[in-house]
């Protein structure tokens, strides 16, 4: 397979991780199969929504929504229905999805007078012939009407992929606002949670040679260091590489999420060098480190599912069948975060009490050399400071030592770090191995992080101890050598 196999792609900034043209395909190849599913459905009964969707629309709507619940023709044509509903709703704008879901939040949700009744039975119920009846019919009142619909919806070919794009759009409204559309985002997520169970999923590894299909969707999907090109792509795929993916059996061709790894001698403190196409291979066989350096979650619908902690684990299972010598496994992670949270840090804090009299000077030295003011952030902000070496020598102690703070300290509920990256590695049990100074000078590294990465170390025979022990007291391990 070869790179002229490919029209390139063009490369631009994506919201939510996914460029439109993208979108467009997938949402074209599901409503066109989904128009096969509905062909039962006479051609006068065909759904044709304007995009903004009309008052008159929703209640059209409204009614297929009933006769497709209710199913008075079977549950064929009930699913026809439901297919004709789907095509209807990939047809909308914006605007027109939130009203479609709104219809679908506020008439068929759990409805207050039918569970009351069925308290009010299930109460009343005198012996153990009643009571078994009335428990059911209150668990059936407990039920929102229109997870029966959702249901239809994933019975559908690709429908799951449907519905974990709805969540996504479920997500992008202002929820807070909407209690409506929060109740059902809530019940679109305990469905997908429980169709995405782990033991459904698979682990695949992906090469150059993995259908052109996919590899253009890990492009798309790859949200923390962007492939710039097929030969960016390519590289990342050679043999001292290595890309996995869970997919789950009713997604086959959409990852969930994918991890990449590089095989290499020690800790990577640099992923400019990392991800350089004219660094030399590495030997396999030499490699005595497998470095976990980008961890993407492909679909924003299944945000909150969490599966990551699993594809950590089977994949260093699979690099130690493959690789048997290799010693570490470990990451070379960003700190998002990390430059708003020490703006706030610095603006609340006593600044005599967080930095020596020495580094206060250090720091009037480097602003008058740059002829700006003599505080951290405005350094931070002068162009290309990490270029200049007295700059960097003066401010690597002070951002490193900030950093870990950070790190450590910085908490949501007394327990859970507020960094996710941090979070996400410390609750699968990794330990915060090192610190690394200007390991990522990209605009967006030194934005967010002010050029610093981390490596977190997934030493095998303590991950779970360390797990359980940050889930139930919040303790951030650190090395020694940062202790």
């Amino acid at each position: 397979m070869t790179t002229h196999y490919f029209s390139l792609i063009a490369i631009k900034k994506r919201q939510m991780g996914k460029s439109t043209d993208f979108i467009d395909r997938t949402l074209k190849r599901l409503r066109n199969t989904w128009a096969d599913v509905s062909h039962t459905i006479r051609s006068t009964e065909e759904l044709s929504f304007s995009p903004d969707l009309t008052d008159d629309e929703v209640e059209k709507l409204n009614d297929m929504i009933t006769r497709c619940l209710d199913a008075p023709a079977g549950e064929v044509f009930a699913r026809a229905l439901a297919a004709q509903i789907g095509r209807g709703y990939m047809s909308l704008s914006l605007v027109g999805k939130e009203r479609f879901l709104s219809l679908l939040a506020s008439r068929y949700d759990v409805d207050d007078v039918t569970v009351k009744k069925a308290i009010a039975s299930y109460m009343s119920a005198e012996d153990t012939a009643q009571l078994p009846l009335a428990r059911r019919d209150l668990l059936t009142a407990l039920k929102a009407p229109r997870l029966r619909l959702l249901t239809q919806f994933n019975a559908l070919p690709e429908g799951i992929k449907f519905l974990v794009d709805m969540r996504e759009e479920l997500l992008d409204l202002d929820l807070a606002q909407k209690p409506d559309l929060a109740g059902l985002e809530k019940d679109l997520k305990e469905l997908l949670s429980s169709w995405f169970d782990i033991g459904f999923l698979h682990l695949k590894t992906i090469t150059w040679n993995s259908p052109a299909s996919l590899l253009e969707k890990l492009i798309e999907y790859e949200a923390v260091h962007e492939i710039a090109s097929w030969d960016d792509l390519k590289n990342r795929l050679d043999s001292d590489r290595r890309l996995f993916a869970f997919f789950h059996p009713n997604m086959p061709d959409e990852p969930l999420i994918f991890v990449q790894v590089a095989l290499v001698d020690g800790l990577s403190d640099n992923i400019q060098k990392l991800l350089d196409p004219t660094a030399p291979i590495v030997d396999t066989q030499l490699a005595d480190t497998a470095i976990f350096y980008s961890i993407s979650n492909a679909q924003r619908g299944l945000s909150g599912i969490s599966f990551g902690n699993h594809l950590i684990k089977q994949v260093v299972s699979n690099l130690k069948r493959e690789f048997p010598h290799l010693k570490q496994f470990a990451t070379l992670s960003p700190l998002p975060g990390f430059t708003s949270w020490l703006n706030t840090y610095l603006a609340e804090s006593d600044l005599d009490s967080v930095l020596t009299k020495s580094e206060h000077k250090d720091l009037a030295d480097v602003a008058a050399l740059l002829t700006i003011e003599p505080n951290l952030q405005t350094i931070l902000a002068f162009p290309d400071w990490h270029q200049n070496s007295q700059i960097s020598a003066t401010l690597k102690p002070i951002l490193l030592r900030f950093g870990l703070i950070y790190l450590k300290t910085q908490k949501e509920n007394s327990k859970q770090v507020v960094n996710p990256v941090a979070h996400f590695h410390l609750a699968n049990g990794a330990i915060i191995q090192r610190m690394n100074w200007l390991a990522d000078t990209s605009v967006t590294g030194l934005t967010q992080s002010a050029g610093m990465m981390v490596n977190y170390l997934y030493k095998l025979e303590s991950i779970n101890a360390n797990s359980e022990n940050y889930a139930l007291t919040g303790d951030v391990v650190l090395s020694k050598s940062l202790t």
